[in-house]
C-alpha cells in the first residue's frame, strides 16, 4: 500500500498494540501474527483504516479488519518500547 501522509491534527499519543490477523492484499507489507504499533488517528479509523507502524518506523493506513487490538501488559510494553528504542 501506498504510504499515506498522516494528518498530524487526527493522530494522538499513545500508541496502542494490535495484531496482524490478515496480510490482505498487501502480503509483503505485512505479517500475520505479528504484532504491530498502532497509533491513534481518528480521521483514519472513521474511515475503517488504521495506522499502523512497521519496521522501518514509517506509519502507513491499512484496513482496520486485517487487525486485533490486544492489550499487554506493562511490563511487556515497555520491554518493547525499550527493544523498539534500542533498535532506533
Amino acid at each position: 500500500m501506498a504510504s499515506v501522509k498522516p494528518n498530524r491534527k487526527s493522530i494522538t499519543r499513545p500508541k496502542r498494540f494490535v495484531i496482524c490477523l490478515s496480510s490482505g492484499k498487501t502480503p509483503a507489507a505485512l505479517e500475520p501474527r505479528k504484532v504491530y504499533w498502532n497509533l491513534r488517528d481518528a480521521a483514519a479509523e472513521a474511515h475503517g483504516m488504521l495506522r499502523v507502524v512497521d519496521e522501518s518506523g514509517e506509519d502507513y493506513l491499512h484496513p482496520a479488519h486485517l487487525f486485533g487490538r490486544i492489550t499487554l501488559p506493562i511490563e511487556t510494553r515497555l520491554a518493547l518500547e525499550r527493544a523498539r528504542l534500542d533498535a532506533g
